[in-house]
């Protein structure tokens, strides 16, 4: 089984009991980023004897979406709001709205730790609250320098990546859009969606 014209290799399938279904996983280079669109599928088959081939295009309308390739400073950006209050030497006061956890930095407040997890042994991590400056971060397509739009797209999906597997509340902002910040799965695959799909 291939898609064709997609430069993939085809999928070999030796046995399939009657009865039962298979299931292949079709790999392919991605050309650009964006939503693209397989109109047909190729199977092909020498059973049952071996000798001679038989083909066939399968027409199965399918969607699926390229995000950005993750290049550039995997460094998060500096937090203007916490390094405003670094400077005045102001103490951060919590918030009231709980906005996630992220890994815990030896000298933090032991008051912010999330103990009920160090019960369960997990790592250390610290509470972040939506008042909180340090706890959010917002990647910004206008505060980069870079001149190639598609470099900065590049740039905003590694740092998702970053602030994702750092557990630290991030929003995005493109022109013309925003996403409060927040954590998790159905967040992460937003912001890489809407950075595949900007125009």
């Amino acid at each position: 089984m291939t898609v064709p014209a997609s430069g993939g290799d085809a999928e070999r399938i030796d046995h399939i009991p009657p009865g039962k279904a298979a299931r292949v996983m079709l790999r392919f280079p991605a050309g650009v980023r964006g939503e693209h669109e397989i109109r047909c599928f190729r199977l092909a088959t020498v059973y049952p004897l071996g000798v001679m081939r038989a083909r066939k295009r399968l027409a199965s309308p399918q969607r699926y979406l390229v995000y950005p390739r993750p290049a550039g400073d995997s460094k998060l950006p500096v937090d203007r709001a916490l390094s405003l209050l670094a400077k005045r030497g102001t103490e951060m006061r919590e918030g009231d709205d709980f906005a996630g956890v992220r890994a815990y930095v030896p000298g933090e407040s032991q008051r912010h730790i999330d103990w009920k997890a160090v019960a369960r042994g997990q790592a250390l991590m610290t509470k972040q609250y939506a008042a909180e400056p340090s706890g959010l971060l917002y990647l910004d397509f206008g505060s980069l320098r870079l001149n190639d739009p598609e470099d900065r797209l590049s740039q905003l999906a590694l740092w998702i990546i970053e602030a994702e597997r750092a557990r630290r509340p991030y929003g995005l902002r493109l022109p013309g859009s925003a996403i409060a910040p927040s954590l998790g799965d159905a967040h992460f695959h937003r912001c890489l969606r809407a950075l595949a799909l900007f125009k």
